[in-house]
């Protein structure tokens, strides 16, 4: 967790960084221009717009490769956390083959959903003629008894990863 923290600091700082020099840029701009308005007594609002413009413009003109730079290593290291990391951090991920030691399926394919209705089975076999089901009955047809899929406790994980062995 504390990875995940660091990183999205430094994501943060990456876009402060980009963001600032534009920003600081475009103040500094509409500052003269309001100084010279100011002077010159002609309030008109679209005049500061133009310089500004074309000031970001030849900042990141400027700046662009860095920037890009910048955003090229926090890509770099985001992927490297998300694939070669996290995976490999034991407590947070689930084994590569966790489900060949749970069927989470296989005992709802086999047993009725309820006890008067047909089993899943032959529904799947007789696509085309399916039963006809009216009001309460549909809901009640849609409805399971299937539990969620368990989600391993550390011991079960330490037992996965022994039978892995």
């Amino acid at each position: 967790m504390d990875l995940l923290i660091e990183y999205f600091a430094k994501g943060l700082m990456v876009m402060l960084s980009i963001a600032m020099p534009c920003v600081l840029t475009a103040a500094g701009v509409g500052l003269i221009v309001g100084i010279l308005q100011a002077v010159t007594q002609v309030q008109e609002q679209t005049i500061v717009a133009a310089p500004k413009i074309f000031s970001i413009f030849f900042v990141v003109i400027v700046m662009g490769t860095g920037y890009l730079q910048m955003l090229t290593n926090i890509f770099v290291e985001g992927a490297n956390i998300a694939f070669e990391v996290i995976p490999q951090s034991e407590p947070f991920v689930l084994p590569h083959d966790y489900y060949n030691y749970t069927k989470p399926f296989i005992d709802e394919m086999k047993t009725d959903i309820k006890n008067d209705m047909t089993p899943m089975s032959e529904l799947l076999k007789n696509e085309a003629k399916l039963p006809e089901t009216s009001g309460k009955d549909k809901f009640n047809f849609l409805k399971n008894g299937s539990k969620e899929i368990p989600t391993p406790d550390l011991t079960e994980r330490k037992r996965i990863m022994e039978l892995k062995r």
